[in-house]
């Protein structure tokens, strides 16, 4: 049986790339490490903090690609060191959110073993653009092959 999509209606027209996105975050791997927290500060700001106890600013990557927020970790290999006993996980993890038109990323900062990354929410500019109308043309630019 094939699977229906909520986004198949055509009047949903070019949301395919975020079909994509909504299949590849719930594919994303849950296992919760590093733990973090979402804080809502405002109206339109929002805290995302991760626990990265033991990784410095060279060991962390937070980038932007399009609508998601990439953070990875990857410590260093140990200089030897023979553990007795290790509790702190020094693994590498990748979290993906994905934010919403208009979440912009103001900086991120890192205090006291956690990750903290602050967004806005800049208001979108409600443009009306008129489409002129014409007889006999074609509308686009492009020509046909």
């Amino acid at each position: 049986m094939a699977r229906v999509s909520p986004f198949s209606s055509p009047l949903l027209l070019g949301f395919d790339r975020l079909e994509e996105v909504v299949d590849r975050l719930s594919r994303a791997s849950t296992d919760g490490y590093p733990p973090y927290n979402v804080v809502h500060l405002g109206d339109e700001r929002l805290r995302i903090s991760l626990a990265v106890a033991g990784f410095d600013e060279d060991d962390l990557d937070v980038t932007v690609e399009r609508n998601e927020l990439n953070i990875r970790g990857r410590q260093a290999e140990s200089n030897g060191a023979v553990y007795l006993y290790q509790g702190i996980a020094a693994r590498q993890f990748h979290h993906t959110f994905l934010l919403a038109d208009g979440i912009e990323i103001d900086g991120a900062r890192l205090d006291n073993g956690l990750l903290h990354i602050e967004l806005t929410r800049r208001p979108m500019p409600e443009i009306v653009r008129t489409v002129a109308i014409k007889s006999g043309e074609r509308c686009g630019s492009r020509e046909e092959d």
